[in-house]
């Protein structure tokens, strides 16, 4: 939670910790409350009752189509529905390429696109990633000719989160292979229903299928799907990421999974069986988590306050909240497979799936545990690695 909110936030957290715990559907707060996946239908279903309520796009301007929120609401709203078991907002559509087009987009591309997004009705995934060529954006290879009213989309994305479920792709190619990386890069809106794409699933180590590699074989888009015109990818792309910021650092989850760790080290307390010296070390280690968690908290505060005050969104401030972000989940979920005992060393991806009334056993619940650590793995490499924020870091500090 923020560590100094205004009375205006504090009622604001309030309301929307009341509406989730109100209106979020009873199956889709288990799988939330236990730590299961959810399924497409569970977040098309919660985005539309925030729509409803006027909370999905709520950071949109009024004008788009939102409420105008800003970073600070954006905050407490993240934090509050992860904190009440309610589904993360999937961002592709909403976050990402809607603010685009409301930025850059023609009317035409906005009457089209914007509503199916305010509905959740379209689904939208990212085209960004390729193999050899994650986190160096500006070295991507999928081209794109231009041939007569179309462009001829050849290459291949990776790490397509979602492409399965996707309806429209926006995507980043290259229209310019003379020119200087970053300025023969364009950013194309694509008919994920175009002949020429083949998806094909990725398996994760949590033995999930989250992410996809994305092949384009020939694929022709209309030229009137591109945004902010030839070479001009590179600028809506920095913007693109930029709105990423106020979640970056991902504190609502990880306040819940520490809140769930203290619950197992609970029953740990109480336990004749675990020796004091255990418990002991135990109590320091969650000490220690709880109070790098809380100092990220603040300093999350403090740069979503000057973002909302104008203050400049260059620098490296975002990459300071990723890395630690990452850094606690990965000791949080490391604490938890430690209390877990034996248990922690399986995981069976299957009971990321238990069916409606089925109580999770002992092992199972050691098993959503183990899915933490697991998939907290890759945190430390998408969104930009964190030895790429790093790199981000000292040039700034360098630079100065």
């Amino acid at each position: 939670m923020l560590l100094d909110e205004s009375p205006d936030l504090a009622a604001f957290r309030a309301e929307v910790r009341g509406f989730v715990r109100q209106h979020l559907p009873a199956d889709i707060a288990r799988k939330g409350r236990l730590g299961l996946e959810y399924g497409k239908d569970d977040f098309v279903r919660w985005q539309k009752i925030l729509r409803n309520k006027g909370w999905f796009a709520a950071a949109w301007p009024q004008a788009a189509g939102g409420a105008g929120w800003d970073l600070q609401k954006q905050l407490v709203f993240i934090q509050e529905t992860a904190l009440n078991d309610a589904p993360f907002i999937i961002p592709y559509g909403v976050n990402m390429v809607g603010p685009v087009l409301y930025n850059f987009g023609t009317p035409e591309q906005q009457a089209r696109h914007l509503p199916g997004i305010l509905s959740s009705d379209v689904w939208w995934c990212q085209g960004y990633s390729e193999p050899n060529s994650g986190s160096d954006l500006a070295s991507l290879k999928t081209t794109a000719v231009r041939d007569g009213g179309h462009y001829i989309v050849n290459g291949t994305k990776m790490w397509t989160t979602e492409a399965h479920w996707a309806d429209w792709m926006h995507c980043l190619v290259r229209t310019d292979r003379e020119a200087k990386p970053q300025r023969g890069i364009s950013f194309l809106l694509i008919d994920m229903k175009t002949p020429g794409i083949d998806i094909r699933p990725i398996v994760t180590i949590d033995g999930q299928h989250h992410t996809n590699q994305v092949f384009l074989d020939d694929v022709r888009v209309p030229v009137e799907n591109l945004v902010g015109g030839e070479g001009g990818g590179w600028p809506i792309a920095k913007f693109l990421l930029s709105n990423e910021r106020v979640a970056i650092a991902d504190t609502g989850p990880k306040l819940k999974l520490l809140a769930e760790i203290k619950e197992i080290f609970a029953k740990i307390e109480v336990s004749p069986t675990v020796s004091e010296t255990s418990k002991i070390l135990f109590r320091q280690k969650l000490a220690n988590a709880e109070i790098q968690l809380t100092t990220l908290c603040a300093l999350e505060q403090e740069y979503v306050k000057m973002w909302a005050g104008g203050g400049s969104k260059e620098g490296p401030h975002a990459s300071v909240l990723k890395i630690r972000g990452t850094e606690i989940l990965q000791l949080l979920s490391e604490i938890a497979l430690e209390l877990e005992g034996p248990l922690g060393a399986a995981h069976d991806p299957a009971d990321l799936h238990l069916g409606a009334g089925i109580t999770p056993s002992p092992a199972q619940r050691a098993s959503l545990m183990a899915h933490h650590y697991l998939y907290g793995r890759c945190w430390s490499i998408f969104g930009g690695t964190n030895e790429i924020q790093r790199g981000i870091i000292a040039r700034s500090i360098l630079a100065a």
